[in-house]
């Protein structure tokens, strides 16, 4: 495992500077495709979105729909504050953090409460909304656009909830292990943005 650790650090700080592509004035923001489009080319709201749904999965039980219906939820909110022109402090860093702690909570199996992980999942759903709020034009086809998002992010969180399902049904030890070597490779990716922003 140690020995993986160097190379998954390299990879995350080769891949860092395509993840800053994903916010504002970057391609086109009006339309439900676009608005669909979008997470699958921002690798940081991509590996976030799916790291929720692994940890769904991972909790079982409730938190298996709760979690990313809590995300889902918080992030349409966010999504309304920036498109109304609601500043927030720290939202590019709180993303890059959601990297950290969510690939984290993966790679080390944490277990804890749905009602907490609907909360710590819901703190950075505010911030990857409101990133992507900010981005919305003031008109139907911003609506459609916001739509095409939501529904992107509970694509992306399902996508999560699969791998998470199909990897905890493989062979216990190796499919363990590959979950939370993506949970690590997500965390780097997190670290190394942050490093970024410095």
């Amino acid at each position: 495992m140690r020995s993986m650790v160097r190379p998954l650090l390299i990879l995350a700080l080769v891949m860092a500077p395509g993840f800053a592509s994903a916010h504002t004035g970057v391609g086109p923001t009006a339309g439900f495709a676009q608005g669909f489009g979008h997470p699958f080319v921002g690798f940081d709201h991509l590996l976030a979105m799916i790291a929720v749904g692994v940890f769904a999965a991972r909790l079982g039980g409730r938190a298996l729909w709760l979690v990313p219906a809590s995300f889902v939820t918080i992030m349409a909110a966010g999504g309304a504050l920036g498109a109304g022109g609601i500043a927030l402090p720290f939202v590019e860093g709180a993303i890059a953090l959601s990297l950290v702690v969510l690939g984290a909570a993966v790679a080390l199996r944490l277990d804890m409460p749905t009602l907490t992980a609907m909360g710590l999942v819901g703190l950075f759903a505010v911030f990857h909304g409101h990133a992507h709020g900010t981005e919305i034009p003031e008109s139907a086809s911003g609506l459609a656009y916001g739509l095409g998002f939501v529904l992107a992010t509970a694509t992306l969180h399902l996508t999560g909830v699969a791998l998470g399902i199909g990897f905890g049904r493989a062979r216990r030890v190796s499919g363990g292990t590959v979950v939370r070597l993506g949970g690590a490779m997500i965390t780097f990716a997190g670290m190394a943005l942050l490093v970024g922003m410095a």
